[in-house]
């Protein structure tokens, strides 16, 4: 087959590869909020867009690792992180967790591009006799070519250290050595320089969330109308959460006729 035609980075800021063509499809709009929409996550925020900033103007930056409570703005802090930076050349990479095995290929790609990138994988995890983690363990470190200078890694999960707990404590029930076993499976998240946790929000929180979305979109509800029907709704989901807080703003918007742009 023919060769593929290279890249045109420049014609978006960001990119989904495809594995199986070694193709990148251009985003013409991410899907991605205001950084300053994301509340409750400030710790977090500035950590995450330290070291983004830094890597854009060319310092050493650190692989992240964003981990824990689901629904808490992990994926999304990534996006306006690196939306907040896109101005100075930097471009975002989605990678899907099935093709993590060809990252030293897109690592290639990307190694002679006179650009900045982020190469992004939400919901990273791997499960069963999976052995795919091996190969990005390699890339991200270890490897003779290592990661070029002008990459950084960010993952998103729910586990700290990628792998289930009963995974690793099966393996070495039955291992000679099992103090090994556990070592091999959590070198992977070592590789992450920086690791970031999200934890589950306080009631606090998730009304300072509700509000932010429904003052930005101007949301003409009263007060106390917004706060009852937030919290109501948080019970019915089961939890408090960013993702909660949002889909809440999605019904009140619908009801009030009021479009989210």
């Amino acid at each position: 087959p023919p060769a593929p035609t290279a890249p045109d980075f420049a014609a978006a800021e960001a990119f989904v590869w495809r594995a199986a063509s070694g193709a990148f499809h251009a985003v013409r709009r991410v899907n991605r909020v205001d950084l300053s929409l994301l509340k409750g996550v400030d710790r977090q925020r500035d950590m995450l867009l330290s070291n983004t900033s830094r890597f854009a103007q060319g310092l050493p930056a650190n692989n992240a690792l964003l981990w824990g409570a689901r629904g808490m703005g992990k994926s999304s802090l990534v996006k306006s992180v690196h939306g907040a930076l896109a101005d100075k050349g930097l471009k975002l990479i989605e990678i899907h967790r099935e093709d993590i095995e060809a990252l030293p290929a897109l690592l290639g790609a990307l190694a002679p591009a006179p650009f900045r990138f982020i190469v992004f994988c939400d919901d990273l995890s791997f499960d069963g006799a999976e052995t795919s983690y091996k190969a990005l363990k390699t890339a991200l470190e270890g490897g003779v070519e290592g990661r070029p200078d002008n990459v950084l890694f960010y993952a998103t999960s729910n586990r700290r250290h990628l792998l289930p707990r009963d995974m690793m404590e099966n393996e070495s029930a039955t291992a000679i050595h099992p103090g090994e076993v556990i070592e091999e499976k959590i070198s992977l998240s070592d590789r992450f320089g920086l690791w970031i946790g999200f934890h589950n929000c306080t009631q606090d929180d998730y009304l300072a969330m509700v509000f932010g979305y429904a003052d930005h979109f101007d949301l003409t509800a009263s007060e106390a109308t917004i706060r009852a029907e937030a919290l109501e709704w948080s019970i019915t989901r089961g939890g408090r959460s960013g993702r909660v807080a949002w889909q809440f703003v999605q019904d009140l918007a619908g009801r009030l006729g009021k479009a989210l742009s």
